[in-house]
């Protein structure tokens, strides 16, 4: 049943960004696991309950707040995967502004401090991941990442139900050649 189950809220990737952040995955996640797209999650769960509200949130967000800059400002260890750190303080800043309006009925995950990134890989044996981010760091670079927009999606404990994507209508760069 749609009610019963948690929100989650990604940040929506540029295609080519999402494109290249994907092939990594699928390259270096096991198959058998890798049931998502790669992805920039803002939220793990949210309440069922407020579906309505964190719609006109999104929508709000999108049509009056100018598309955030990202950056891929480093590698992380995960211990058992890989994963790219982002900086952000346009999303940052979406991020609280939709966290204060759920406050009351944020998770303990949620609601600790937030560390966006996309994972590239997981649940491997921390020597595997310790070989791919050592051949990641030979050639890693900092480098923009594109966020068009929000996503919202139904969690029922395999591959996410889509809600809706929220595209910004406002730019702040210029889009790449």
């Amino acid at each position: 049943m749609t009610a019963a189950a948690p929100i989650i809220v990604t940040a929506l990737l540029g295609d080519e960004d999402l494109a290249w952040a994907d092939g990594l995955r699928r390259a270096h996640f096991p198959p058998e696991r890798n049931v998502l797209r790669a992805h920039l999650t803002l939220f793990h769960h949210l309440p069922p309950s407020g579906l309505d509200e964190l719609r006109r949130l999104l929508m709000r967000e999108v049509r009056f707040t100018i598309a955030p800059a990202a950056r891929i400002t480093r590698l992380l260890s995960l211990g058992r995967g890989v994963a790219f750190g982002i900086d952000s303080p346009g999303l940052a800043a979406i991020r609280s502004r939709i966290a204060e309006a759920f406050d009351p009925m944020l998770t303990p995950q949620d609601r600790a401090g937030w560390r966006p990134h996309i994972t590239v890989q997981n649940k491997v044996t921390p020597a595997e991941a310790r070989e791919l981010m050592a051949e990641l760091s030979k050639e890693f670079e900092p480098r923009p990442l594109r966020i068009d927009g929000l996503s919202a999606y139904w969690y029922r404990g395999g591959p996410w139900e889509s809600i809706g994507d929220w595209r910004f209508t406002r730019s702040g760069r210029s889009p790449r050649s």
